[in-house]
């Protein structure tokens, strides 16, 4: 689908509201996935059609009436049907996603963030800690940075590490770092999980946090054969987690606990292997959050279950 086939329509459409009526029902034709921030055509089409004209998701209602100048047209066909040809999450187009409140730099070398554990940082994760007493925390599986970044404005406070395993998430952590000026708060780190932990002999990092909070691949096998366009055009290394979607939640609740503070909590994010986690563990007390603005899949457990069952 070219621009060029597009030009008789794009010549019948005049302002910003025909726009996103075009581009709904081209992405409802084309059968695309809605999930990375949008949750149907037409929300996806007003997003990138104000990114196309540079303008603010907020935009006044009385502006959709405005008509679109000849290269404004072209501009925001180019963005819908780049949306359509490549089948990439929204936010691969606009580099933009938007988390607890705050936007973030993304691309496709992490996965777009949206974890309903960005409602629980927003509550300073209550009545699980007492935020005036978090003064350590870790973001294992980081991606982004956008865990440990909106960590960092809930608890000021607090000295902040994130784990990742991939590098070039880590570079994309560093630019979303730079962007919210937190260069000096937040100290990344190239791990597998706890490994350099383990294997620091002068104690560099900080050992024992009040929160250790992730959301990791956790992706089984037979999700991962069955996932639409849109998620596999994110890094397969964020999402797949081995035939059961555990594979590395595993070694968190078995090391978890040696890294926590007598009163500390690890907080987990684990989706649809949920089922396959409570079957493994079937005596563990898992606490299952739940969350006004919607998600599920997401565990607490404190230092002392830990120790206890792990």
């Amino acid at each position: 689908m070219k621009l060029f086939e597009q030009q008789e329509t794009i010549d019948t459409l005049s302002t910003i509201t025909d726009f996103i009526r075009w581009g709904s029902s081209l992405f409802n034709q084309e059968n695309l996935y809605f999930g990375h921030g949008t949750e149907n055509a037409v929300d996806e089409a007003a997003y990138l059609v104000l990114y196309a004209l540079h303008l603010p998701n907020n935009l006044h209602s009385d502006y959709f009436s405005a008509k679109l100048l000849k290269t404004e047209k072209h501009k925001v066909v180019e963005v819908l049907l780049e949306r359509v040809e490549k089948r990439i999450p929204a936010s691969y187009i606009t580099h933009q996603a938007n988390f607890a409140g705050l936007s973030f730099y993304v691309d496709e070398r992490v996965l777009v963030p949206r974890s309903p554990i960005s409602e629980l940082i927003q509550k300073q994760f209550s009545p699980w800690v007492d935020a005036e007493q978090v003064f350590n925390i870790l973001d294992l599986c980081t991606g982004s940075g956008c865990i440990a970044i909106a960590c960092a404005y809930a608890f000021p406070q607090a000295n902040i590490d994130a784990i990742d395993l991939s590098n070039d998430a880590l570079d994309v952590a560093k630019i979303n770092l730079k962007n919210h000026h937190l260069d000096d708060s937040i100290h990344l780190i190239q791990s597998d999980l706890f490994k350099t932990f383990e294997q620091d002999e002068n104690n560099a990092f900080q050992s024992k946090y009040d929160i250790i909070v992730s959301n990791p691949p956790y992706v089984d096998q037979e999700d991962m054969l069955s996932l639409p366009e849109e998620y596999l055009a994110e890094p397969e290394l964020g999402l797949a987690a081995g035939d059961d979607g555990l594979g590395l939640v595993i070694p968190m609740l078995q090391q978890a606990h040696k890294y926590l503070t007598e009163e500390g909590i690890l907080i987990v994010e684990v989706g649809n292997s949920d089922v396959a986690l409570q079957d493994t563990f079937p005596d563990v007390p898992f606490y299952w959050l739940e969350f006004d603005q919607g998600g599920h899949g997401v565990f607490v457990l404190t230092k002392q279950q830990l120790q206890s069952y792990f």
